[in-house]
């Protein structure tokens, strides 16, 4: 196997025997295959005009990438049938008819991956193939989440397709795929805006709420990964069941919206960011949810207890296939529940784009007023690399008239402290998931436009974590809109090749992260 997709991958250059995920060599051919298999059917549909092409191929060759992202499915089997799924539609006589067995599936997958793009296609031809095939599976997640709430655009639908059969030729001219990659980005804006109005009409705009961060006496379920509508619809089935519902990682801002706080037994937020799961989940004495990604490999303290939903997945896990959480509540009513009271203290969400905006007067006057200096965004995603310290570390360096954004569970570096207030307004502003980034870009918009200037004018430092394919589709995003100067750690992706990086740094100066104390005066600068 070679495997280079994460920001955790082996030696910062590859993952060769077992993926640092916890993939296996099985499962990461599989992967490959089923991208290959997705490339196959948008061949196919792009012969098609948009109108004649099947109505579940959008949502098809969505599953298809999102279910290839870290961290999502580990289970050979169910993405041998989702392999099944996609060939099935594209027909036979697209010549792919995929072997009936998981060791042939492998030794096809085998011959799909990065190896054979490389040799065939050249270094940095390669590596901006592998930009956009990531940045189509971030861009696919969230397309995904809308979808489930029955929000799509053609015109995100079309150009998957496009980019995908342009990926199945080979192309291989540089300039024709740095502007697919920018395309890319463009389409990124489009997804991240409708997955924005899907969450908002669905559930209502964030407001400003204090979570609990420990635990209250009773019965218990935990609901990790991202997907709202997994735990709306756990929230409406544990309705008077005397079950307390509680958040994990990139779930805790769901208790800012309006239709989804008004279950009063969802009741806090437990644990921390996803790589603390295996950690963290023993000691939780309940039933575990897992939606879409960010799922480990569980341990046997949890694993009989732990269930997976959607596309999510891992071999021997319980799954729910269509939000039926009979089993979930089964377990949750079995298991010892919390027998204590803990107060842990609050964390303060609810702060999208909705929320800020509201008080953009106020924001704009201390801006002019001299009380706020500047503004960083510290966010994205988190991981176990020790070098995330610097987030925390520079998060506490910052000046007292520096407010702070922060979204995406990179916010775990960062809360827990008392960074007080600026302005009037609490320095430090969660803006959500990395699904709500779309949150920052318009805050950020607003603002120039507020102060008649450009964004790249805005006293406002990006300061990215990344981790998976995600945060590829985001960095392509905010290059789509011209942001220059973005800081990227703890480490730059492996799969940019030297020369891409070169076009990166001297089109937008891009730049690795370096030590806080650098960094900070930078940014003063």
């Amino acid at each position: 196997m070679f495997c280079f997709q994460c920001e955790q991958t082996a030696s910062g250059t590859g993952c060769i025997t077992v993926g640092a995920c916890g993939k296996s060599p099985e499962t990461a051919a599989l992967q490959d295959l089923l991208v290959e298999a997705a490339k196959t059917l948008a061949s196919k549909l792009s012969l098609l005009a948009p109108a004649a092409r099947p109505t579940q191929a959008a949502a098809l060759l969505e599953d298809a990438l999102f279910g290839t992202v870290t961290n999502v499915s580990f289970d050979p089997k169910r993405i041998a049938d989702l392999i099944g799924d996609v060939a099935s539609l594209a027909g036979p006589e697209c010549g792919f008819v995929p072997a009936s067995t998981l060791a042939g599936l492998q030794a096809q997958g085998e011959r799909a991956g990065i190896v054979a793009r490389r040799t065939i296609l050249g270094e940095d031809a390669s590596a901006l193939q592998e930009l956009l095939t990531y940045g189509l599976k971030g861009m696919a997640a969230y397309a995904h989440h809308a979808r489930r709430l029955g929000f799509s655009d053609p015109a995100v639908d079309a150009f998957m397709v496009d980019a995908l059969a342009t990926l199945a030729k080979g192309e291989s001219d540089i300039n024709a795929l740095i502007g697919l990659n920018l395309k890319c980005g463009e389409i990124t804006v489009a997804v991240l805006a409708l997955l924005d109005k899907a969450n908002t009409e669905s559930y209502g705009h964030p407001v400003p709420t204090p979570v609990a961060l420990g635990h209250v006496p009773g019965k218990s379920i935990l609901v990790s990964g991202h997907d709202l509508a997994d735990l709306k619809a756990l929230l409406e089935q544990t309705e008077g069941t005397g079950i307390n519902i509680y958040t994990h990682g990139e779930m805790l801002p769901a208790h800012g919206y309006p239709e989804l706080k008004k279950h009063k037994h969802l009741v806090g937020h437990f644990g921390g960011a996803w790589m603390l799961q295996r950690k963290e989940f023993p000691a939780f004495p309940g039933a575990i949810l897992m939606t879409t990604n960010c799922i480990q490999r569980p341990t046997d303290d949890y694993a009989d207890r732990l269930f997976t939903g959607g596309l999510v997945s891992w071999p021997g896990i319980s799954h729910i296939p269509a939000q039926d959480y009979s089993a979930v509540i089964a377990a949750a009513k079995s298991a010892p529940g919390f027998a204590d009271t803990k107060d842990a203290g609050t964390h303060l969400v609810g702060f999208g784009h909705h929320a800020v905006l509201g008080v953009a007067d106020k924001v704009i006057e201390a801006v002019k007023a001299g009380t706020v200096k500047h503004f960083t965004l510290i966010g994205g995603c988190d991981g176990s690399d020790t070098d995330r310290s610097y987030y925390t570390d520079l998060a506490a360096a910052l000046p007292q008239d520096w407010m702070i954004l922060t979204l995406g569970c990179g916010k775990f570096r960062v809360i827990g402290n008392d960074y007080g207030t600026v302005g009037g307004l609490p320095r430090l502003l969660d803006m959500g998931q990395c699904n709500d980034a779309f949150s920052a870009v318009k805050v950020a918009m607003a603002l120039a436009d507020a102060f008649g200037c450009g964004i790249n004018d805005l006293p406002l430092n990006l300061v990215l974590s990344w981790y998976e394919q995600k945060a590829v589709c985001i960095l392509l995003a905010l290059l789509h809109l011209g942001v220059k100067n973005i800081r990227i750690g703890p480490s730059l992706p492996a799969f940019v090749s030297p020369g891409v990086l070169k076009v990166l740094v001297e089109t937008f100066n891009v730049m690795p992260i370096g030590t806080v104390e650098d960094d900070l005066k930078a940014m003063a600068a």
